[in-house]
């Protein structure tokens, strides 16, 4: 599996999303730009004892990415999803995209894939889940 950070903000989350990643096996894409810098002592210690386990990849845009696995199956997490991420069947090799924290995925990457956009459901007021939870729910359920 492939866990896939469109410009990711906060170096906690994208270190706690890296030590989900070692303990499941998922590789980890980093779509730049990045909000800060992958020697940021937070992001080292949300992940520290991991990183030597993980598999990470980094990307100047989404396109790059795309145009790397271009048979690769991609699922685009968002609140704005039709489907409940729970209804797909999920397979190996598939990449599970995530947007950045303050606002999602680009609403053009959603627009272009609306088949392949999921949700993860949610009650209340409250916007979402963190990120690294989300991914969390995400990788283990696929």
């Amino acid at each position: 599996m492939h866990i896939v950070l469109v410009e990711p903000e906060i170096p906690a989350n994208t270190g706690n999303i890296a030590r989900t990643c070692s303990v499941t096996g998922a590789s980890l894409h980093l779509v730049e730009p990045l909000g800060f810098s992958t020697d940021d002592r937070y992001l080292k210690r949300a992940g520290l004892d991991y990183w030597h386990l993980l598999d990470l990849h980094y990307h100047k845009n989404f396109t790059a990415l795309k145009e790397k696995y271009p048979d690769g199956r991609f699922w685009y997490f968002t609140t704005k999803g039709g489907r409940p991420y729970h209804e797909v069947k999920f397979a190996a090799g598939d990449f599970l995209v995530f947007g950045k924290e303050t606002a999602g995925l680009p609403r053009e990457l959603l627009a272009q894939n609306p088949e392949y956009c999921l949700r993860i459901p949610m009650l209340g007021e409250v916007r979402s889940l963190n990120l690294s939870n989300s991914v969390a729910v995400a990788i283990y359920e696929a």
